[in-house]
């Protein structure tokens, strides 16, 4: 049985710059990737996005963190990527043109009654799937949606005729 030696855990065990290099890195490559590669999905997280958050996330750790041992290479870590996110929500709400490119702008679903079908399949939602979250905001009846977007969080907002 060896002793507890409170020194190794807390000594850094990779630069610290280095893990800051990494985390950066893999922050912005898993960015992307959220943003541009992955689909929303209708307003919930089902149990393959958590299986694939999951999965990200083990794949992407020996990435970003190398072969690190300690509690300081691991808050190093921590709060790189923390950073970098309090930074990004900051600058998007600083800048309007940071924010287009950072969010994902709403898609017509429906407009002036109409089911648009090719945003529909971009999106792989059916349309049982968006009549039903239509009904849960007391639209029985597509021919009065003056619009309907996905919002970038993937919930639908409708916008009806008036009367």
């Amino acid at each position: 049985m060896h002793s507890l030696d409170l020194a190794e855990i807390f000594r850094f065990s990779l630069h610290p710059a280095e893990l800051v290099i990494r985390g950066t890195a893999m922050y912005w490559f898993l960015f992307c990737i959220f943003r541009f590669a992955l689909r929303r999905d209708v307003g919930s997280i089902g149990i393959a996005d958590v299986l694939l958050i999951v999965l990200i996330a083990d794949a992407s750790q020996n990435a970003m963190a190398g072969e690190y041992r300690s509690v300081a290479d691991g808050a190093v870590l921590v709060a790189t990527l923390v950073g970098w996110n309090v930074l990004m929500d900051w600058a998007a709400f600083r800048f309007d043109a940071l924010a287009r490119v950072m969010e994902v702008p709403p898609l017509l679903l429906i407009h002036r009654g109409r089911i648009v079908h090719r945003n529909l399949r971009r999106e792989f939602l059916k349309v049982e799937e968006l009549q039903a979250e239509l009904r849960k905001q007391g639209v029985d009846d597509i021919s009065r949606v003056r619009a309907a977007y996905m919002e970038s969080d993937g919930h639908i907002s409708v916008l009806k005729f008036d009367g």
